[in-house]
């Protein structure tokens, strides 16, 4: 029996004797290449994360203790040391074992992550819980340098630095360039400030000089001396200038030295940042040398890292790519901004281009947008490409610093719709919701890969706000023949034809077409639209839409409320109420087949399965239409 079937249940881990440690973390390696080649996944940061999760579970007691992932994508070896082995088989599968940290799932996950920098927050909140109620458990949280970009995650520390309650924080540094203080004088350093002793000491220095006055004085020359002496020698000075004691780096590999500092930490019961030092892909070498590549991959072959699948070479990611480099070269004021992802958004091309126009600001959303306004404000034309999931957190910054100053900032919103594998916390399913209602704000979604360039030609010209929306994935290249030009508010007839009329939105044209050729071979004749503007009711077409149709079928892959379809009929409702009119002077009732997601979060599942599961595809639609009928 290997080392790591003998770990079913949390805590089992503590039942290895050390000698064990390194074929267990050996194990875990290959046991989460075989797993990610097969069905896909973080791979190099959870590669990076073994020792690092080993030590904490040999420090703490599952699920008494608390601890939380940042982001979420490097907690598979804590899912597999709390005895969910066996479910790896169904990873990132519909009803299977989610790709990350999920409270339904385990008692030991004890928040649910997707997104970054929350953390610490998250686990300040337990922390104070705890000591209100008067309970011991400990609470720890691990955050990667690239979270640590977010401002969020410094408002934390702030807010942790004033409260000063038991907390401690890892920070998992594989990547981040912090100056390495090595030698016996780091290791010394590091042993006497989480030592017990060391510490009792120093508060009874304090205490006992503070006590006089002549004290006082001498305190605030030591203090002031020690402190001038930390700025040389302790290199996270920064974090101690905030309230919270600093300790690192180590070596986020060497478990013996991880489960002595995070054991010493937690005797202090203090606000305690912990840098580790971890390699992305540790154990896997074509992980190791291409960390970016294998962070989120798709299955792959274990010998050669080649995807298993054929690489999708037009997707919608790369038509948008490669049209920012053709209009960077038309319009010399334009300029793209990323946070931290310009592969995943398509923007590297645009950064090797024009380098001294392309600005990836990390992983921070918020100060990306106002960062656009300012752009904005001062003559240039900002193109901002976040992924759909990721924009919803600068939502303030969108409403405030560009649509009510109506600043021509083009957001490009990658990922819209449902992503898939990652499940409930990427979903792009809320966009057309939280965009439309902005003021001056204008919201777009192309059927195909053609309409995608004619949308961001016409952003381009556009005075105003403009978010263009589309999906992950293969670039449509349905209806390439079909191509009428952009008129603002205005939608595009496909197929003009009677009684049962169909709104596509966007990428959802894939389905409206399959549901059309299924009503057309069932011998009807239904009229087929493309919407283009999801936040734009075309009163016109709409006129005359119920004169001659009774049912209206709005298809999108957005939440109900909010969306278009909820939108367009309140425009029916504001028109003529609905009760309709048609043509030969006679009222009818005009239906309406909503063709949203009507359910608050959807969970991970290949696409199709999805669509399927919410009725959102053709099939189910045609279902509808066929019972209302």
């Amino acid at each position: 029996m290997s080392i790591l079937d003998r770990i079913s249940k949390p805590n089992d881990i503590k039942t290895l004797n050390k000698k064990e440690y390194d074929e267990l973390a050996e194990e875990i390696r290959e046991f989460l290449v075989d797993k990610v080649s097969e069905k896909g996944g973080h791979l190099a940061s959870n590669l990076g994360a073994v020792e690092l999760t080993m030590a904490l579970h040999l420090c703490m007691d599952f699920p008494k203790d608390k601890l939380i992932f940042d982001v979420g994508h490097q907690a598979y070896t804590h899912k597999l040391l709390t005895g969910r082995k066996e479910q790896f088989e169904h990873l990132r599968e519909f009803g299977g074992l989610s790709g990350f940290p999920k409270s339904c799932e385990s008692d030991t996950d004890v928040f649910d992550t997707g997104h970054s920098s929350t953390s610490i927050s998250a686990a300040m909140g337990y922390a104070v819980a705890r000591d209100m109620r008067g309970t011991d458990e400990k609470v720890a949280c691990v955050i990667g340098d690239g979270s640590l970009t977010g401002g969020m995650a410094y408002e934390a520390i702030n807010c942790l630095a004033q409260h000063r309650t038991g907390c401690v924080i890892i920070l998992n540094d594989n990547e981040m360039s912090i100056d390495k203080n090595v030698g016996g004088l780091s290791k010394y350093l590091n042993s006497i400030r989480v030592g017990t002793a060391y510490n009792e000491l120093k508060e009874g220095v304090e205490n006992s000089l503070l006590a006089t006055k002549v004290g006082t004085k001498v305190a605030k020359t030591i203090k002031h001396s020690k402190d001038t002496l930390k700025q040389f020698l302790v290199p996270g000075m920064f974090f101690e200038e905030l309230g919270i004691t600093y300790v690192g780096p180590i070596d986020g590999h060497d478990v013996d030295a991880l489960v002595s500092t995070i054991k010493s930490a937690f005797k202090l019961n203090k606000p305690i940042i912990i840098h580790v030092k971890t390699k992305k892909g540790k154990g896997y070498t074509l992980a190791e040398k291409h960390p970016d590549y294998f962070h989120g991959v798709a299955p792959f072959d274990k010998e050669t890292g080649k995807l298993k699948t054929k690489k999708e070479t037009s997707t919608y990611t790369d038509m948008f790519g490669r049209h920012m480099v053709e209009l960077g070269a038309k319009y010399d004021n334009l300029a793209a901004i990323s946070a931290a992802m310009s592969i995943g958004t398509g923007l590297n091309r645009f950064s090797e281009a024009y380098p001294d126009r392309f600005f990836d600001v990390g992983i921070a959303e918020q100060h990306a947008v106002t960062f656009a306004a300012g752009m904005a404000k001062a003559g240039l034309i900002p193109v901002v490409a976040i992924y759909s999931s990721f924009l919803q957190r600068a939502y303030d910054q969108i409403l405030h610093d560009v649509c009510l100053q109506k600043l021509h900032v083009v957001f490009c919103v990658d990922r819209s719709g449902l992503v898939g594998q990652d499940g409930e916390t990427h979903q792009g399913i809320y966009d057309v919701s939280y965009l439309s209602h902005m003021p001056n704000m204008t919201v777009m979604a192309p059927k195909n890969r053609v309409e995608l360039i004619r949308m961001m030609d016409y952003a381009m010209e556009y005075e105003g706000p403009v978010a263009i929306k589309y999906p992950r994935g293969s670039a449509s290249k349905e209806l390439m023949d079909v191509d009428t030009p952009i008129t603002h508010g205005k939608s595009e007839v496909i197929y003009k034809g009677e009684e049962i009329a169909i709104y596509s939105c966007g990428h959802m044209m894939e389905e409206a077409l399959k549901l059309y050729n299924m009503l057309f071979e069932a011998g009807k004749k239904p009229t087929l639209i493309n919407t283009r503007f999801m936040n734009v009711v075309d009163e016109k077409l709409l006129v005359d839409i119920t004169k001659n149709h009774h049912t209206i079928v709005t298809i999108e892959e957005n939440v109900s409320i909010g969306g278009f379809g909820q939108m367009l009929m309140a425009k029916v409702g504001e028109l003529s109420g609905s009760q309709i009119e048609n043509e030969s002077g006679e009222t009818k009732k005009l239906r309406h087949i909503d063709a949203s997601i009507h359910i608050g979060k959807v969970e991970q599942g290949s696409i199709k399965e999805l669509r399927h599961m919410l009725g959102i595809d053709a099939e189910s639609i045609y279902a509808k239409i066929c019972n209302k009928l």
